[in-house]
Formats: C-alpha cells, structure tokens, sequence
C-alpha cells in the first residue's frame, strides 16, 4: 500500500509522518513536488510557487509568500496561504497547518458531495403531474362511488368499479415508459461518446435553458500559449521572438508553463549558438538572464515580469533598430502594459545586452539593458467552443462563465467566444449580496469571477430559484459541488475524479459540439416521454368519463373491472415504441418544460372529444343494434382500444398527421393492436373475459365513427395548439 508522507517540525526535529496524522497546529516543510497536507498559513518561503488549477481553475503557477491580508481576500488571491490538495511547482516553505481533513476547502467541497442531490426539474415535473392525476382520481372515483350507491347498486361491486376507474385513468406504463426512453436516449448519446451516469439528466439536458462553465480546461484548452511577440510600438516581432526563443530553449532552472509556451510557439534553427552561462530565476528579481554567442558576438538575455526588466534597462530599441534613452519611453511601454493586462493577458519583458567577451554572468551583470519588446501569453479558447456557444443559443440555451480567475482573463475570454454587452460580477461583490436577492441579479450577469468554489455552488442554486433549468460544465476540485447542484451536472473524461464523480454526464469527446448532440437528444427523450403523457392521460380520461357517465343510466356495469384492465393494457401497449419515434423538428428548437396546466388542458380537451364519439358508440350499441349487455361490452371494447390506438398517430404531432411519419416500431405496433382488437372477441380467450362476436353492420358502423374521431381530433388539435402554447 502506498503511503503518502509530509514532512513536519515536532519538538524542534523534523520527521516525516503519514499527512493523515498530520493536525491544526503542526509545521510542515514543503519542496518542490509536494502536495499540501491541509489548509495551510506561510511562516517562511523562498521562490514558491503553487499550482492551484484543481482547486481555483487558475491556469498559471501562483507565487506564494508570507504576509498578512485582508479577511475578505478571495480565496485565489490569497498569497499567503496554501490549500489542501494543490502542490508544490518549484521552490521551498514553512508553513502552520490550520485546517485538515473534512475542514479544509476541498474537504468541504467533499462533504457537499454527501449530501443528497436537489430535486431536479424532471423530477419536480413528474411529482407534479403524479398530484395532477391524484387529484382528478380522486374527485372522479369518489364521485362515481357514491352516485352508484345513491342509486342502490351493489356495494362491492360499485367499489371495483370506481377502482378499476381509477387504475383505468393512471398511466400504469409511464415509470416503464420513461425508463425505455431514457435507456434508448442514453444508447443514442453513448455513440455519439457522451455517457450517461443518471439517466434522469437526459430529460434535464434536453429542458436546460442555462449552461454555466468553468473557464480553465473547458472552454479553453488549460494549455499556456504565446499569443504574440510585440516590439515597443506594439507591432508583431520576429526579434522579439527569437530572443524569447533562445532564453528559454537554454534555460535549465525552474521550468514553468510559459518558457514551455515559448518552445512551443516556433522552433528556431539554433546551430550556431553557444550558451555559455545562465543566471536562473528567483523569486526576489523575477528574471531568468541567459549568456549566449554566435559567431564573435555574445549576447546577455533577458526576460521576466515587465516592472523588473525596465528596472535594469537604460535604453530602448525603436523601429528600424535605433536604439534610444529608456526615460521618454517608459510611460509608453507603461501605458501598453497596462493596456494589454486590462484585456486579460499575462505580460512578460524582455531586454538584452551586448556582453563583449564575457564567458560568465551574475546578477549584477544585470544592469545597462537594452528594452526589445513584449512577451504576450493567454489561454485559448478551444477552437470548436465559439461555434458550439452559438448552436446553444440557436437552440434556446445561454451561456455564464463562472470561474477563480481575475474579471479581466475572464472578460477577454468572454469577447473572444462571443458572448456581447457583458456583465461581470466578481465573488467579492458576490459576498455582499443576500441568498434573496441573487435570484433576480444572477439572470442579468454573463460572467462570474473571482469565485470561490462554494461560491460556484450558490449561483447555480440562485439561478434555479429564478426559474432557469440549469447545467454546469466543469472539470476541477473546485467545481465539484457545482456540478452536484446543477440540474445537469456536465464533465469530461480528462477531468479529476472528483468532478466525473459529481457529474450525471461525462464527455468522452474532446469536441464539445457533442453538447449540442446531447441536447437535441434530451429533447428527444423529452418530448417522446409527453407524447405518452399526452396519449395516456386524454385516452385513459375520456375512456374513464364516458364509463362514469355510462354507469349512470346504465342498469349494468358498462365494461367489467377486468375488461377495463384488459383495455388499458391493450392501449399502452403501442406506447411502448414510443422511444423510437420521429420527433418534429421544432419541439428540438427550444427547451421545454413540464407544464402542468397544459397536460391539464391537453387532457380535459381531447378527453372530452373521446367521449362524444364514445356516446355516439354507446347510441349506436343501444338504439341501433339493441344490443345485450356482453354485445355492449364487446362492441364498446373495440371501439375504445381501436380509437385509442389510432389516435396515437393524430396527437404524437401538432402537423397534420398524414405530414409526419411516425417511427416503425410506433406504426407497426399500433397495427398489431388494432388488428389484436378485432379478432380477440372471437377467440375463446375473449369470451373467458365476457366478450362475444357483433353483427358485421356493428363493424361498418364503427368504422365510421373511429374516421370521424379521427377527423375531429385533427381538426380540435389546430385549434388547440392555437390557444395553447407550450
């Protein structure tokens, strides 16, 4: 078993103990490599620098030293202090353990993943709708009940009978239903290399109408890039860049992700330089200088933050190669600086000086340089992320940024990917505003910076207290407890473990335009699981109206509770292909919700239009035909399951349903129903279930009546979806 060990000050000796034993209290001494045992507070350092991505989503090594800050300085501008879970880059500290355990900042992003996942808006949709069917059974069994015992009918019977009214009227199939759409949606979205882990996130996905991100490693590449090299007007340099090119291919110190940058950008043909002396990095210059000859000339570089480069030039090159007095300039390159760090850029210096015949350098050499230009490094955004963010918004979906680094990276990053007129809030102005009022203030903002992770947390909960179905896209510690609260928590594959746990969908793609796919898939599944509630609820209610009002003048039971199990059955039993139908294209076009009034109307609607056809039928078996009470059965039987299962084919769509094909195994399985129908009556199998053979004018005249029905239901659908929207 490995062990991993931290090395701590007790009663004045060093010894190295398991960082498990390690307490609030304790001196650890930390070195290059090293992870942070526990939250920690900097006694002494020397050139510290800390990576802290996991936890602040910072993409550069932060440079840590012992001091004194402000209580309400946000948790990645905290100099002073070491977070559990990052480690050491290069350099070595003494710092006092104040936190271990579950109270560190990653233990309780941690502990915020034992808590159980808020109720999504699926879930708050599927609660409602099972109220909504509670409701109307109820009012409807017991109503039934007692007219029938009003009218002196047998108890027990009348009992059965309201009860199988009320299995009669619930959607028996949805649970079985929405497991097979989701199943087929998670297979379809698995090819497509998104998997998965919660299968009730797929009808999220499809409803989402805010997707926040994590900025480092999702919607950039969380790669160090050399955006350009700048001459002192601030024209591109080729100069400039090989110069940063020489000082950090001889470099051998402290190797940190911009000297890689610079490697990267552009190799050069070096053959005919020499390096002959180096005087490395530290913390106090902040320069890294490199002594280089080719030919008879030797030449000192230079390169580092821009305030510790001026600090040791005396003079300026000009376009054209003149070289000037630094004094004039400075306020210009100052200015341009500034400029270039108020767009979001990391700025870097660098200067040269002839060196004569020199052969060693030391940092006092250090001194009469000459200013070349400026070193321009960003973090890009991924090259398909622009294209993607505007079939998002195509598709009803807005973006916000939420991230640790400062507003003005995060500012850049929000004109490069195109997102207009932004609006930023940092996690300092974020503390003073009420858990009430950030509902209404979060909708307006873009851009979320300076975070802190627990922070991440509270806008998502604030941004679903506004109403929004929300998704989070992260990939770090620190957006762990985000992507839990999120109604669609959203990793990738080369995330750390911690947020592919906290997440219900991992992209195994490096192309998030697979977001895209995954959205148009959840609303799919989304729309095909409605297309069943739309199906079952008017089927099963205008089936159970017109029996309820039937059991009213009748002076028998208008289908027994067992034919009424059997008609249920028969009914959902097309519905089960429903995963597999065509979906039109504009329930894809935009989100779309559980709206339970419009299930409501939708019911009551097409309900009632199944009733008027069901008293034309009961007209017809009465009056026309004089049928007995099992004819009645029988003929009401077919009529009812034949209707239902052929209207499937009119409300599956708002287009005329002869412009909409439905799926194969919808059509074919509704064929076999109808085809079941007509022959169970006369197969001794029916007439165990009280069923017996009808007149062939019964069939003739049913056949209008199921064409009538279907007629009217197309045409009552045109004027339904005119006064509802949904």
């Amino acid at each position: 078993i490995i062990q991993i060990k931290a090395e701590v000050l007790r009663d004045g000796s060093t010894i190295e103990i398991p960082v498990e034993d390690i307490v609030p209290g304790d001196l650890v001494l930390l070195n290059a490599g090293d992870s942070v045992p526990g939250d920690s507070r900097i006694l002494i350092s020397k050139d510290l620098f800390i990576d802290e991505a996991a936890l602040t989503g910072e993409t550069y090594p932060v440079e840590k030293t012992a001091g004194v800050l402000p209580p309400e300085t946000p948790l990645g501008r905290r100099t002073n202090a070491l977070w559990m879970g990052t480690h050491v880059i290069s350099g070595t500290a003494k710092a006092v353990v104040a936190r271990t355990s579950a109270e560190t900042e990653f233990g309780q992003v941690a502990e915020r993943l034992k808590l159980r996942p808020p109720e999504t808006e699926f879930e708050r949709g599927v609660r409602r709708f099972g109220y909504l069917l509670m409701e109307v059974t109820l009012v409807l069994v017991i109503t039934i009940f007692a007219i029938n015992v009003y009218l002196e009918r047998p108890v027990l019977e009348s009992f059965l009978f309201s009860l199988a009214l009320a299995v009669g009227l619930t959607p028996q199939l949805l649970p079985a239903i929405i497991s097979i759409n989701l199943a087929h949606g998670a297979k379809k979205m698995a090819r497509k290399k998104v998997i998965v882990k919660r299968l009730a996130s797929i009808e999220n996905f499809g409803s989402m109408n805010v997707l926040c991100a994590d900025k480092t490693g999702t919607l950039t590449e969380g790669v160090v890039r050399l955006h350009s090299t700048l001459d002192t007007d601030g024209q591109p340099s080729e100069r400039v860049l090989l110069y940063a090119y020489l000082n950090a291919f001889y470099e051998t110190g402290f190797t940190n992700p911009l000297d890689e940058a610079i490697r990267s950008h552009r190799p050069f043909d070096l053959s005919g330089y020499r390096k002959l002396d180096e005087v490395p990095y530290d913390f106090i210059r902040k320069r890294l200088s490199i002594l280089i000859s080719k030919d008879d000339t030797t030449l000192m570089i230079t390169k580092g933050a821009l305030p510790n480069i001026l600090a040791v030039c005396s003079s300026v090159e000009v376009s054209g190669g003149a070289v000037a007095d630094i004094a004039p300039l400075l306020e210009p390159i100052r200015q341009r600086f500034e400029a270039l760090s108020r767009q979001g850029y990391r700025t870097l210096g660098i200067a040269y000086r002839a060196s004569g015949s020199m052969s060693v350098i030391t940092k006092e050499d250090e001194t009469g340089m000459t200013f070349l230009g400026f070193l321009v490094f960003f973090d890009p955004p991924k090259p398909e992320i622009i294209e993607t963010i505007r079939r998002l918004k195509r598709l009803g979906i807005s973006l916000k940024i939420i991230t640790g680094d400062n507003r003005l990276v995060s500012a850049t990053l929000g004109r490069q990917v195109g997102l207009p007129d932004l609006q930023i809030l940092s996690g300092s102005d974020l503390h003073a505003i009420s858990d009430d009022a950030l509902p209404a203030r979060a909708g307006d903002i873009d851009i979320f910076a300076e975070v802190e992770p627990n922070q991440k947390e509270r806008i998502i909960i604030a941004l679903q207290k506004a109403g929004n179905v929300v998704g989070y896209l992260g990939d770090g510690i620190n957006d762990a407890s985000a992507l839990h609260a999120a109604d669609v928590g959203i990793s990738v594959d080369r995330a750390v473990d911690v947020a592919k746990d906290a997440a219900d969908i991992v992209l195994l793609a490096k192309d998030l335009n697979v977001l895209v796919d995954g959205v148009k898939e959840g609303r799919v599944t989304f729309a095909n699981t409605l297309k069943y509630v739309f199906m079952a609820t008017s089927a099963n209610f205008g089936n159970m109206f017109s029996m309820a009002g039937a059991s009213l003048f009748l002076s028998f039971l208008p289908l027994l509770p067992k034919q009424i199990l059997l008609t249920n059955l028969l009914t959902d039993f097309p519905e089960m292909a429903i995963a597999t139908d065509h979906v039109d294209r504009e329930m894809v076009t935009r989100p779309r919700r559980w709206d339970i009034r419009f299930i409501r109307n939708f019911m009551i609607t097409f309900g009632l239009v199944s009733s008027v056809f069901d008293y034309l039928t009961f007209g017809l078996l009465l009056f026309v035909l004089q049928a007995t009470p099992v004819q009645f059965r029988t003929g009401w039987f077919m009529e009812s399951v034949i209707s239902a299962s052929l209207i499937v084919l009119v409300v599956r769509t708002r287009k005329p349903f002869f412009q909409s094909m439905p799926g194969r195994y919808l059509l074919i399985a509704t064929l076999l129903v109808v085809g079941a129908t007509l022959i169970f009556p006369f197969t001794p199998i029916g007439a165990l279930f009280g069923f017996s053979q009808l007149p062939t004018l019964f069939f003739l005249l049913m056949g209008m009546i199921v064409v009538f029905y279907i007629l009217a239901a197309e045409v009552m659908k045109r004027f339904f979806y005119t006064w509802e929207k949904f």
